[in-house]
């Protein structure tokens, strides 16, 4: 397999905190890189460290020590609504909650982050409807959320996290809230769009769907690497 260009570099990563006057150390030493193109899953037990890793990497925690290096830059170098603005530029994010703006269209909620981004009004239109066709979801472009299945408002957050091209999509149990034939048909898509436009896919999950569908799958245990498995 030929090298790819590191997406995420992490280099000692550790987390740190205090709960009830007690320290938990969630994440112990984490190196990885995370090369362009992956589809790959972060997976443990509750407790294990993931959620805190995903959030550390993506910049909405900080780390008590280490580095992390996004696209070449340390995220340590980057603060206040700079970090914010490259956060939005280089990461879309996919939650198992949807997190759509109810009051706005599908089409206005798949470009809503090229809108902050001041991208003009008929690229968006462009660019969106190009992607609702890559989700089925081209028709549904005016409709509210409310009007949609869980699927297909999971479908529309996928869309949202992909229509303006980041370098890395954070998806975090993006399936927890559908049923299995759904979640299933939704993960074949995000595979399929993987592999079509090369976008880097990070799971953080307990699904055994999408651990059987990413092709490397990382196993964290109290908060360091266990298991670092490349399938053929």
């Amino acid at each position: 397999m030929e090298k790819q260009t590191p997406i995420i570099v992490t280099e000692n990563v550790k987390k740190t905190y205090e709960d009830n006057g007690v320290e938990v150390r969630a994440v112990r030493g984490v190196d990885l890189t995370i090369s362009a193109g992956e589809f790959t899953a972060i997976v443990g037990p509750s407790g294990s460290g993931k959620t805190t890793f995903l959030n550390i990497i993506s910049g909405l925690d900080t780390l008590t020590s280490g580095r992390v290096v996004l696209n070449g830059k340390p995220l340590s170098d980057i603060k206040g609504s700079e970090l914010s603005d490259f956060r939005r530029d280089h990461i879309g994010f996919i939650f198992q909650a949807y997190n759509l703006i109810p009051v706005l269209t599908v089409e206005e909620n798949v470009e809503y982050i090229m809108l902050l981004q001041g991208v003009p009004k008929a690229e968006r239109h462009k660019r969106v409807m190009e992607i609702l066709a890559d989700v089925g979801l081209r028709e549904y472009a005016q409709r509210l959320p409310a009007k949609l299945s869980g699927g297909q408002q999971q479908r529309v957050a996928v869309a949202r996290a992909m229509v303006s091209n980041p370098d890395l999509i954070l998806a975090d149990e993006p399936t927890a809230n559908l049923d299995s034939k759904t979640g299933s048909e939704l993960l074949d898509m995000m595979k399929e769009l993987n592999e079509k436009k090369g976008m880097t896919f990070l799971f953080s999950t307990h699904d055994e769907m999408i651990m059987k569908r990413a092709r490397r799958v990382i196993t964290l245990k109290d908060g360091i690497v266990a298991a670092d498995v490349l399938k053929k």
